[in-house]
């Protein structure tokens, strides 16, 4: 597999593979493109914190008629384990990312499935943003912020459907004012990808 549209240095077979019909189920259903060299700033999220090293294998764009695009990442991931014998090992990880760029200024926001810890610590400190006008959303989300006037302004009742209706429960979203994540640290999946970018252009459309 010559010519393949990312960078495999340092990939075994299965990455490259799974990479490669990730790129080719995202291109036959949403037409993606080449970037070019655009800084998207990954080192910035706290999601990628962890990490020693975050590293762009390629990005692709997602053409929206309002001129309001948004992307696909691949990228690997770079990070170290301790065992219990303290053996220090190194982890590469492959992973698909969607970004989107917002209209309003959303401060910083975590979004994730709300698990039952989260239900518990919540009884104790309140630190949650909930919708008392959408259960649904509130019930099934843990969402922290740091804006609380922000972010009720930008998650509306179409941010919060779009987010319902994502077809996949293994996800977390962080924002940076503008700049909106979505993925998970799972190995690549052509059809989860597919799923994070149908949510992105759905954002993107509306703004």
């Amino acid at each position: 597999m010559d010519n393949l549209p990312f960078n495999t240095a340092g990939l075994c077979a299965e990455d490259i593979n799974r990479f490669h019909d990730t790129y080719k189920s995202l291109k036959e259903k949403l037409g993606i493109q080449f970037t070019g060299n655009i800084e998207f700033y990954l080192s910035n999220f706290e999601l990628f914190k962890s990490y020693i090293d975050i590293s762009l294998r390629n990005s692709y764009v997602i053409k929206q008629d309002n001129d309001n695009d948004c992307y696909i990442l691949f990228v690997s991931a770079h990070s170290k384990h301790v065992d219990h014998k303290g053996t220090i090992s190194d982890s590469y990880d492959c992973q698909t990312w969607a970004l989107a760029y917002l209209k309003h200024d959303f401060g910083r926001v975590l979004i994730r499935r709300e698990t039952l810890a989260d239900k518990i610590k919540e009884l104790i400190h309140p630190v949650e943003l909930d919708f008392a006008e959408d259960k649904a959303f509130s019930d099934t989300f843990y969402v922290l912020i740091n804006d609380h006037q922000k972010a009720v302004a930008g998650m509306d009742r179409n941010f919060r459907n779009a987010v319902m209706d994502i077809r996949d429960d293994d996800f977390v979203i962080e924002i940076i004012e503008h700049t909106l994540i979505i993925g998970n640290k799972k190995p690549i999946s052509a059809e989860r990808a597919v799923h994070l970018a149908e949510f992105v252009a759905r954002l993107s459309s509306m703004c």
